[in-house]
């Protein structure tokens, strides 16, 4: 076998892993059914990824190691909280865009081993501490209004997911369906949850 061919194959069974997740989940998902989506026989599958715990690492680590490396190099450069915010944001919402998968993916895994995620979390770089002491800083400097670091990550985090995670309800609602539109609407948001955040924290 080729590494063109090896490569191409593994990304088959790859895109093939993440759409039997996102549809059964972790313990819903089989094998032979990601095999079936694949196009490929169960021992092929077996030989690339000896278990469904193994298939579903690789998927995880080859999105957060895309999203993690970036959050790092912002906590740790010398630009504005401005300048690292957007462009967070920015990041955080295209690598969602590219992988709507993403959020409901996590979601319905959250609850069956929160401690596994976590730990995937932060094997792909991320340190929660350092984000947390980060804007500790800027709040102990006066460039952001005092509060709870936590809260400020975590709507940052919900204003940039949720649109995503609720595309077939929010397309239903307010777009009629319109792909066109609801992607355009995405897209504003880069802009209009980094003013949102800003003008909130931002002492002037």
């Amino acid at each position: 076998m080729t590494a063109i061919n090896k490569d191409n194959t593994e990304e088959k069974i790859l895109s093939a892993a993440r759409n039997v997740f996102i549809h059964k989940g972790m313990d819903g998902a089989r094998m032979q059914e990601i095999a079936d989506e694949a196009g490929i026989n169960k021992a092929l599958l077996h030989y690339y990824f000896r278990s469904k715990q193994k298939l579903f690492e690789a998927i995880f680590k080859s999105v957060f190691g895309k999203i993690m490396p970036n959050v790092m190099l912002m906590v740790n450069s010398d630009k504005p909280i401005e300048d690292k915010l957007g462009a967070f944001i920015e990041n955080y919402i295209d690598i969602l865009t590219i992988n709507p998968f993403l959020p409901t993916f996590i979601l319905k895994e959250i609850h069956r081993d929160p401690e596994f995620l976590a730990g995937m979390i932060k094997e792909s770089g991320i340190n929660p501490q350092q984000i947390i002491t980060m804007f500790k800083q800027e709040m102990d400097s006066g460039k952001i209004r005092k509060m709870d670091p936590r809260d400020l990550i975590i709507n940052i985090i919900s204003l940039s997911v949720f649109p995503i995670a609720g595309k077939p309800l929010l397309s239903e609602m307010f777009f009629e369906k319109d792909k066109a539109n609801y992607d355009e609407f995405i897209l504003k948001r880069k802009v209009t949850i980094k003013e949102f955040i800003l003008h909130s924290i931002l002492i002037k």
